[in-house]
């Protein structure tokens, strides 16, 4: 909480200078009657609460284009405003949250130790992540080296942690800070992209339907870039597409540690959910290397330039 209010305080304060609209444009705390951020009741139950936003929702799907597109402006507009925060003075809530390399390791003590016998019947998907283990330290060595820079992130960057406007369509709130932390641009683009442009739900049994859908990626990238013109390094430039591929990939190795520890982490609803969920990541990761010269083309464009989806027309609505 103690980041909420700091990133909130700074968000609100920027919608003030331009003469936006605080009370929509960032969450607002409402305090406790000690001035607290959140109440903690004698059962150590904590509460919190933020003034509700009307006038607009959140969506679990890309219903309409224009939607993802102004997603994309939203969350670059996010990161552009953050980008005179100090992340230093940041608390890691969960460390190493975004670290590729614990996340593979973590993979291999799970297939290791096969808590319940599960290892032998997806040996195909755990060789599919062992054979891109060396993608798992790419950023991370670009950011100790100082090519990419350290900035606010938020690092849960779903379509559906966005609230859009019911009558403008724009994308005017961004909630679920609770993964605000120093890290990589990149992770909130990549993220963004894995979960928002992928053609199928991330549990979707059938494979065949699980591609990543160029149309979105282009209006998110479109949205994302145009809200970042100057402010991003040419290494934040050329690894966004690499960052879709990443984020897709270490979220497939979550799942899939998961899947193997006995889904004690994940909220599953059969028994093969989090097996499923894996399966959808690896599949669009494939799809993301079939396309990345593609990928790597529309990035370059549009961090050129910028947002030109203005209109409904030009979405191809």
């Amino acid at each position: 909480m103690s980041n909420i209010e700091k990133i909130t305080n700074h968000l609100r304060k920027k919608a003030i200078e331009r003469g936006g609209e605080p009370s929509r444009e960032t969450l607002n705390i409402i305090y406790t009657k000690d001035g607290l951020t959140y109440h903690k009741t004698p059962d150590n139950e904590y509460y919190r609460i933020y003034d509700f936003i009307v006038g607009a929702k959140t969506y679990q799907s890309v219903e309409q284009p224009i939607h993802f597109f102004n997603a994309g402006k939203a969350f670059g507009k996010f990161q552009k405003q953050l980008s005179d925060f100090p992340a230093a003075e940041l608390f890691d809530p969960i460390p190493n949250f975004h670290n590729t390399v614990k996340r593979f390791e973590n993979l291999m003590t799970a297939v290791k130790n096969d808590k319940i016998g599960r290892a032998k019947s997806v040996t195909d998907e755990i060789e599919f992540a062992i054979k891109r283990e060396k993608d798992t330290d790419v950023l991370l060595e670009l950011m100790e080296k100082g090519a990419i820079p350290i900035r606010v992130t938020h690092n849960d960057t779903k379509y559906n942690n966005i609230m859009i406007d019911d009558i403008t369509q724009e994308g005017i709130c961004i909630f679920d800070l609770d993964t605000v932390m120093p890290g990589t641009l990149l992770y909130d683009y990549g993220e963004s992209i894995r979960f928002g442009a992928s053609a199928a739900s991330e549990d979707e049994k059938d494979l065949s339907k699980v591609y990543v859908d160029l149309h979105l990626f282009e209006l998110f990238t479109q949205g994302f870039f145009g809200e970042l013109q100057n402010e991003l390094t040419q290494a934040e430039i050329e690894y966004a597409p690499f960052a879709a591929k990443l984020m897709t990939y270490e979220n497939g190795l979550r799942f899939l540690t998961d899947y193997l520890d006995g889904d004690v982490y994940f909220k599953t609803h059969y028994p093969q959910h989090n097996l499923d969920r894996a399966r959808t990541q690896f599949k669009l990761v494939a799809d993301m290397e079939n396309k990345m010269n593609v990928m790597k083309e529309v990035v370059s464009k549009n961090a050129k330039t910028g947002a030109r989806c203005k209109v409904r027309s030009s979405c191809n609505i």
